[in-house]
This record gives C-alpha cells, structure tokens and sequence, in this order.
C-alpha cells in the first residue's frame, strides 16, 4: 500500500525550539524551563546547540523549520532584537506551511504590551524603523500581533 506523500507528517528533528531574548531569560527561566523539557525526553533546540563556525542565520531558520512546535518567550526586550524577529516571522512562516504549533509565553510582560505594540514594544518598533525599512517593520509587527493572539502562557512571578 502506497502513502500519499502529502499526508506524510514532516521529519521533525526535534519537538520544540525555543525563541528567546538571551539577556532577559537565558539565566533563570530558561533553564528552567530547558531542564524541565529535557527532562521529559522532549528534544529540544536551544541556540546553544549551534556548532562554532556555521552561518547563524541559516541554521537557526533550518532548525526552526525541524522543530514540531516553537515556544517564544516574549520578554521586555524580545524586540529590541532584529534576530528575534527574524526568527519570529520564520515561527508563523512555518505554522502556516509545516502546521507547526506555536505557544506564545509571555514573561514579565504584559500579552496586551505585544498585541497592541505598547511599552517596550512599540519603543523597540520605532527604535529600529530608524534603522530597518519600514516594510520589513510592518511585517515584524504584524507577526507580533498574530502571535500574541494565539493562546498562551502568562508568567509574572513579581506580583
């Protein structure tokens, strides 16, 4: 019996991969949720997996596309960074094409500060329309609110 090749679930290399703002999290939640993970036999990418030497960008958007679901970690700082929000707009690319599942964690931030580009956000947006055009902007802050909309996690463990 032959399967239909569109019906063939994608290999994925790993279950999870985790988009993160190293400076807000790598330190404490983080690993705490990596030990967590790992220790669930959930195969996990984490950027420190990266060989030395290799094309960061490349790899991370090939692991992104192997990866069965993506955790981003919205954190205070998350865009400030344009490699976070690279990495963001492949997440939606590859739950639109791959199906991937895409759970949203929104550390010490508020869902609302992402999904109406508030506070940090909309500070870290017109910071890099200064020096990113304003197309690739848009598409960053239209992957924020779409992302920001799917369900999620809230952790705010200072109230």
């Amino acid at each position: 019996m032959e399967s239909n090749p569109s019906s063939v679930a994608p290999p994925w290399k790993y279950d999870v991969f985790l988009s993160f703002r190293g400076a807000d999290v790598r330190h404490n939640f983080l690993g705490h949720l990596y030990d967590a993970l790992d220790q669930n036999d959930i195969e996990t990418f984490i950027d420190s997996k990266l060989g030395a030497g290799g094309e960061i960008s490349r790899d991370l958007l090939e692991k992104i596309e192997q990866s069965n679901v993506s955790i981003v970690i919205f954190s205070r700082n998350y865009a400030d960074s344009p490699w976070c929000l690279e990495e963001l707009e492949k997440i939606l690319e590859c739950r639109q094409t791959l199906q991937q599942m895409v759970i949203p964690v929104f550390y010490h931030v508020e869902p609302t500060h992402v999904r109406e580009l508030s506070n940090s956000y909309g500070d870290a947006l017109a910071e890099l329309r200064k020096k990113i055009s304003p197309d690739k902007v848009e598409t960053w802050k239209r992957v924020l609110i779409e992302v920001a909309d799917l369900e999620g996690w809230h952790f705010d463990d200072s109230k």
